[in-house]
């Protein structure tokens, strides 16, 4: 485990917005989509955001590209630095169309991966294997992260199926539960062609989900970002984030960025 570095800034200017969730946190957790990087790119990443990044995901069914040494070490790194890491949803989806769910989630805690995903984006799953999937993922050691949306842009959410689903997934023992936006963040699941939120969709599912602290937005475009740190405040839970938004991610939540110091500073003026 690395250790917490010094503040450059240290005793002259401090981030402005104080309620930012520390690590190990329940709220305000970060989801950083890995697409593909190397061990040089990783270990760059993690030397400068590890301390904002909850969790990395390697994208879709990349991990079954890599070599066993290379996908060992990125594994290794990434917990090195007090970061949990799976494999995308795609490709445990694509495990249970070949038969092989039990053999992948045991695959996934030998190889070093500290939480899967259970999705349903291409494929269908019955409701009683979908809850299996979850125990059965709990079992093996493995944290999860379920996620609940289609990746087809013709497919519409209805918020009262969205709710439901992620009632009972919560009650099953996953942890968070993704609402998809996919890696595009346009057309598909709370976001519209141009990468909108829509609105009507979006206030169906937080107004009626008991546990809206344990939804996590996938975001992986900055405007959409700054428009959920606004909605819901600096302690969102947001994923799909590019590797190389990690940081300024970090920065809008606890205001020292313009978007947000912004309503810092307009608190701050009516306070004095």
């Amino acid at each position: 485990m690395h250790s917490t570095p010094e503040r450059p800034w240290a005793d002259v200017v401090d981030a402005p917005v104080t309620e930012r969730s520390e690590k190990p946190r329940r709220i305000g957790l970060t989801m950083v989509i890995d697409k593909g990087l190397g061990l040089n790119a990783t270990q760059d990443l993690l030397d400068t955001a590890a301390p904002y990044i909850d969790f990395i995901k390697f994208a879709f069914g990349t991990s079954v590209l890599y070599t066993s040494e290379i996908l060992a070490e990125k594994v290794r790194m990434i917990r090195s630095y007090g970061v949990d890491v799976y494999p995308g949803g795609t490709l445990l989806e694509l495990a249970g169309l070949q038969g092989q769910r039990e053999a992948f989630l045991a695959s996934a805690a030998r190889i070093g991966f500290t939480a899967v995903e259970v999705s349903e984006g291409t494929i269908e799953l019955q409701r009683r294997e979908r809850q299996r999937l979850i125990k059965g993922a709990r079992r093996a050691g493995l944290r999860v992260i379920s996620e609940v949306g289609k990746k087809d842009r013709a497919a519409r959410m209805n918020p009262d199926d969205v709710v439901a689903q992620v009632e009972e997934d919560l009650d099953c023992g996953a942890e968070v539960v993704i609402v998809e936006g996919r890696d595009s963040g346009r057309g598909v699941g709370v976001y519209d062609d141009d990468g909108g939120p829509r609105e009507a969709l979006i206030e169906g599912i937080v107004s009626n989900v008991s546990r809206p602290s344990r939804l996590m937005w996938e975001a992986p475009i900055v405007a959409q970002q700054q428009y959920w740190l606004r909605r819901v405040g600096p302690n969102v839970n947001l994923g799909n984030v590019q590797t190389n938004d990690a940081i300024t991610l970090e920065a809008t939540r606890v205001g020292l960025r313009g978007d947000t110091l912004r309503d810092y500073v307009q608190r701050y003026l009516e306070r004095v």
